[in-house]
């Protein structure tokens, strides 16, 4: 089959990403899925819906294996499975309305209460008035009544006197304002009970119980021992599942009853885990259901599934796609490629034919690309199924191209001449009527202009260091311009003209270098003012709501230097002069703030599909923008972007497919458009 595997990443531990998958986890899923023969597409959902449309437009799968969440909200794990269900696409797992309800800890307990299922006593909060008239049995246990993967459950979440709990409660709903669910504390153990649907008739899907055993030093001070959030994610190594856990036969029975009940009357589908807890006196109570359970390796659902014959990944995941496979109608077989007409792909590109090997030599074909990338790209762009023909963008491809009966252009061309030469092939095409990946013309020509693309973000309040442009060598220096100030030319790519030594620190050696540039580079010289703080390089994918990918830093190895510049010989070869820490070590509120100004800048100036933009901080740690390149390099394991991208777990093949889709998307629209102006009586 065609799947795409759609996921959330874990890039950070932070609290917020508790519940996505790491990194270790997506890679075990998409290898069982690619040797259970299917063909498999990556998606990482982080970024806007829009983006996830468009892709899946691009792939038109046969299927979707899904464990991705949406943002924070009360229904995220329902997100997805909506916007499947309303694209018509086949996915794995419960539905929207399942995933609603168990997200919501009061409503899937009043649901399974009604059907005799045993809960502990207990109340939703959301104002804390409401414990006034509380009649639960001390000790209690409080947490947030919409979050999962035991998010904001610590040792000190269980409470034991009323006075603790009006300490407490305002806390919680200050951070979780949608409610709280207060519910007395079962002593005893964690039983988990995983579900596959098609997995055995007998027992309705419900594998052999699990329990959760925790080492014995590391809960060893500990008053009341229960799986909460520190166990799940600080000390994961303390924790080991034992399968079957230690229930007697009565109890054995009552727990797959209970499950079969709960199962049904919830309508969960495919897979799930359902959570219990064994009193010291033997009795089991339900606390919840997660129909998007962790498929992380060692989980809880492969070890039960051991005791049933399916003793791999690969064998659980097949048993999850063949029911969702019957549950739509669709048949379980290897993906044929021929099923549908390939989309032809022109992949445009200038060839570098000089290779500049020091700051000094020819920098001519500095940004043109090598005969390797280039057929990386487009092993890439055939291994999503489509025709690849290379043309090199000379003087003649006018004339060439308009004889080619191509669907859709990948573009890399840098152009030949000029300051708007890399709008030029995106200009023939458009002026051809046939659809491309990448910027348009007018965003390409600003940003290769530094100057206009810094003065396009000014106007949407993004930060830039003060600059002047000098065109001859002579003009006059404005007052406001302080020193130290560094020299690039206005329009080059690639670091081109761009080296440590284009730090200055008075006029004199400012006018020197500046004559030398002009002479050199034909064009005038950005005079910018030297910002001394971090140096980011953010990667953004999309249309106007693009995913930004987190950003990667350029770190100076050598701290005496008193000027660092991510010139162009660091990208000439590898360099120990710099390093690059992808996904970048920031706190939350500075990731946050980099994306803001990325996207920010994105819009401004008109991008789509791909850019890479570059921000500096200031002595004072303000984010600044120094440029945008619409056109970033695609060298794999070695341009920025790419090295960005697998940094978060994106392969080649996806990070091209991710630049494709919305191309693609447009050249769909662009079609079905022109049907309807041959076929205007259609659909009426």
């Amino acid at each position: 089959m065609k799947i795409v595997y759609t996921y959330s990443q874990q890039y950070s531990s932070n609290e917020e990403e508790a519940d996505f998958d790491r990194p270790e986890t997506i890679e075990a899923i998409y290898s069982a899925l690619i040797s259970l023969g299917h063909q498999v597409d990556r998606l990482e959902v982080s970024g806007p819906a829009s983006r996830v449309v468009a892709r899946l437009e691009a792939i038109s799968p046969d299927m979707i294996f899904n464990t991705a969440l949406g943002k924070n909200s009360k229904t995220r794990d329902a997100f997805y499975p909506g916007l499947f269900q309303h694209l018509g696409i086949p996915y794995t797992g419960s539905d929207s309305y399942v995933c609603t309800v168990t997200s919501d800890k009061r409503l899937t307990k009043m649901l399974t209460a009604l059907s005799g299922i045993p809960t502990p006593g207990w109340t939703f909060v959301h104002h804390v008035d409401q414990i006034e008239s509380l009649s639960l049995t001390f000790p209690l246990i409080i947490k947030p009544n919409f979050e999962g993967s035991s998010k904001g459950i610590f040792l000190d979440s269980v409470i034991e006197t009323p006075d603790d709990l009006k300490t407490r409660l305002p806390q919680l709903l200050m951070r979780y304002p949608s409610g709280v669910l207060i519910e007395e504390f079962i002593s005893g153990k964690d039983i988990v009970i995983p579900f596959l649907e098609k997995i055995s008739p007998r027992t309705g899907g419900i594998l052999p119980a699990c329990e959760y055993v925790f080492d014995p030093a590391v809960v060893a001070d500990r008053k009341f021992i229960f799986y909460d959030y520190s166990l799940q994610h600080n000390f994961r190594d303390a924790v080991s599942v034992m399968v079957p856990a230690s229930l007697d036969l009565n109890q054995q029975r009552q727990v797959i009853q209970l499950s079969r009940t709960a199962c049904s009357v919830l309508d969960i589908r495919d897979v799930a885990r359902l959570d219990y807890r064994l009193s010291t006196d033997g009795s089991l109570y339900f606390i919840e259901a997660n129909p998007l359970p962790s498929l992380e390796p060692g989980a809880a659902i492969y070890a039960a599934a051991s005791l049933v014959g399916l003793n791999s990944i690969e064998s659980v995941l097949d048993v999850i796609i063949r029911s969702a496979a019957e549950r739509f109608g669709v048949p379980v077989r290897i993906h044929d490629r021929r099923r549908k007409r390939a989309i032809k792909v022109g992949l445009t590109y200038n060839l570098k034919r000089t290779v500049a090997k020091h700051a000094d030599d020819d920098d001519s074909d500095a940004e043109f690309d090598s005969p390797s990338t280039i057929d990386a790209i487009a092993d890439a762009i055939a291994s999503h199924g489509h025709d690849v023909v290379k043309i090199e963008a000379g003087p003649e491809l006018p004339s060439v191209i308009s004889s080619m009966p191509l669907d859709l252009v990948f573009n890399i061309a840098e152009g030949i001449h000029g300051r708007t030469r890399e709008s030029q092939i995106p200009s023939i095409l458009e002026l051809l009527s046939i659809p491309y990946v990448g910027s348009d013309p007018a965003t390409l020509s600003i940003c290769l202009d530094k100057v206009l693309a810094k003065k396009m973000v000014r106007e949407v309040g993004i930060h830039t260091a003060g600059f002047m442009v000098m065109r001859t060598g002579n003009e006059r220096i404005s007052k406001d311009l302080k020193f130290p100030v560094i020299l690039k030319p206005v329009a080059e790519g690639s670091s081109k003209g761009v080296m440590g030594i284009n730090v200055v620190e008075d006029e004199t050696r400012l006018r020197e270098l500046a004559r030398n540039m002009i002479s050199k580079y034909h064009q005038p010289v950005l005079v910018e003012e030297y910002l001394d703080g971090r140096e980011f390089t953010v990667g953004l994918l999309g249309e106007v709501r693009p995913r930004v990918l987190p950003p990667m830093e350029v770190i100076f190895n050598n701290t005496d230097d008193r000027f660092h510049v991510y010139s162009f010989e660091h990208k000439l070869a590898t360099s120990n002069a710099v390093r690059y820490e992808a996904p970048a070590k920031v706190d939350y509120h500075l990731m946050k703030s980099l994306e803001q100004v990325a996207r920010n800048a994105f819009c401004a100036l008109g991008c789509r599909d791909v850019a890479r933009i570059d921000l500096r901080m200031d002595a004072k740690n303000h984010i600044h923008f120094i440029e945008c390149n619409p056109l970033p390099g695609l060298t794999p394991g070695w341009s920025d972007l790419c090295i960005i991208s697998e940094a978060v777990g994106m392969d080649y093949r996806t990070l091209i497919g991710e630049i494709m889709a919305p191309s693609i998307r447009r050249m769909k629209s662009k079609d079905r458009r022109a049907q309807q102006r041959t076929n205007p009586g259609r659909g009426v």
